[in-house]
């Protein structure tokens, strides 16, 4: 009778990766933080004050920093950065068009080494943003309906990883099998 299987034991692909500086955790946060309040700064720039002409070129340096310090490859970094920006900016037309926040979604997927089979997620992204483009339609919805939409992005990318997760696990488990056989 073969040895059973060690227990399976998965960890963030990105989590393993050498860091030239800071921590994992704090530049996981850090990175996040910067995201969403990059893009939520961006997004402000509309009320018209002298403030807020500012304030999306100030959201576009800590959205594009977000993506900077997110533990990962540097060349997925970018590839995400340069779509999620623009997204960023193109959200200032309305609520119509927050389909677009799949770009920035997909961006993370890549960021954060998710397997093609978690590509699907995001579809849980364009229908959230058609649900809530109907609930929302002026601009003044624009931040509840941007709250809305990250609470759906975030469930989205858990769901990611528990597919992330599934497919490792039965990778773990084919390849246990194939190294039992005599």
């Amino acid at each position: 009778m073969p040895d059973p299987l060690p227990p399976f034991r998965w960890r963030e692909p990105t989590a393993g990766l050498r860091l030239r500086w800071g921590a994992y955790p704090t530049r996981l946060l850090g990175g996040l933080v910067l995201l969403v309040a990059g893009g939520v700064a961006i997004a402000g720039g509309s009320a018209g004050s002298a403030f807020a002409i500012a304030l999306p070129f100030l959201g576009t340096v800590a959205h594009v920093a977000g993506w900077a310090v997110l533990p990962a490859v540097g060349w997925r970094r970018v590839a995400a950065l340069i779509p999620s920006t623009f997204t960023m900016w193109f959200l200032l037309t309305g609520p119509g068009w927050l389909a677009v926040l799949v770009l920035p979604y997909l961006g993370w997927l890549l960021v954060r080494q998710r397997p093609l089979a978690a590509l699907p997620t995001g579809l849980f992204v364009l229908a959230g943003a058609v649900i809530v483009a109907r609930l929302f339609t002026s601009y003044s919805g624009m931040l509840p309906a941007l709250g809305v939409m990250a609470g759906v992005i975030a469930l989205s990318a858990l769901a990611a990883r528990a597919v992330h997760v599934a497919h490792a696990r039965a990778r773990w488990v084919r390849r246990g099998r194939k190294l039992s056989i005599p």
